[in-house]
């Protein structure tokens, strides 16, 4: 008699390979920055060369409208939402634990940088004119961040209830582009600091990937969510 294959159980796979990667980047990268901030004083060389660079070149004149328009892709209405219209595609299918966590990590995550703006007090550049309106304080970069922090959080913990390797690989590819973009968007537009945007980016890959983790375990935990 010919057995049929048990289904794998959903959430306990691995940190995917992808995933694993940023976050060996992002605490690198996260302890950097806290050792020059530790050391020297901000903005760094590197932040003024590279918004002073970037505005000489200029670039093409279709640029600055691109830019404006993937920057607005990490706004707060866009990222609420992308949470809200994937946290109810899950809950259609019954996947509750993820909806939950996707809409927990999104919330809390934004609680989290208002504190970090709170305590850190960095004023925005002013080395060239802004490109687009941004007020409040500039570390971490609220849009570098909270892209990071929904994109990326969405792409993994979407994977864990995703069968498919390709489709999961092509979640995590979409949300490193989308995060990516967003990020260096701020950077060119003039109203961040580059060393503001990769704290964003570490922040919110290693939220995305504690959320990961948290989540597994939950599932595995309770047996399932369906």
């Amino acid at each position: 008699m010919t057995q049929t294959p048990a289904t794998p159980h959903i959430g306990a796979r691995r940190l995917p390979p992808l995933l694993a990667g940023l976050a060996f980047i992002a605490l690198g990268l996260a302890i950097v920055l806290v050792g020059a901030f530790a050391t020297a004083h901000y903005p760094f060389d590197f932040d003024r060369s590279l918004i002073v660079g970037l505005r000489q070149w200029h670039g093409p004149a279709w640029l600055p409208k691109v830019a404006t328009d993937v920057t607005a892709l990490g706004g707060g209405v866009v990222l609420t939402l992308v949470v809200v219209i994937v946290a109810g595609l899950l809950l259609i299918q019954r996947l509750w634990l993820t909806a939950l966590a996707i809409a927990l990590a999104s919330l809390t995550g934004g609680w989290a940088i208002d504190l970090i703006k709170g305590q850190v007090l960095r004023a925005r550049p002013d080395l060239v004119p802004h490109l687009v309106e941004a007020g409040g304080y500039s570390f971490p970069s609220g849009h570098a961040t909270s892209s990071a922090v929904v994109y990326l959080t969405l792409a993994a913990l979407a994977g864990q209830v995703t069968p498919d390797r390709a489709a999961r690989r092509y979640l995590l590819v979409v949300a490193v582009l989308l995060s990516g973009a967003i990020g260096c968007s701020r950077v060119y537009l003039g109203v961040h600091w580059p060393s503001d945007v990769l704290a964003g980016w570490s922040f919110g890959t290693l939220w995305a990937i504690g959320w990961w983790t948290a989540t597994a375990q939950a599932r595995a935990a309770i047996g399932g969510e369906r």
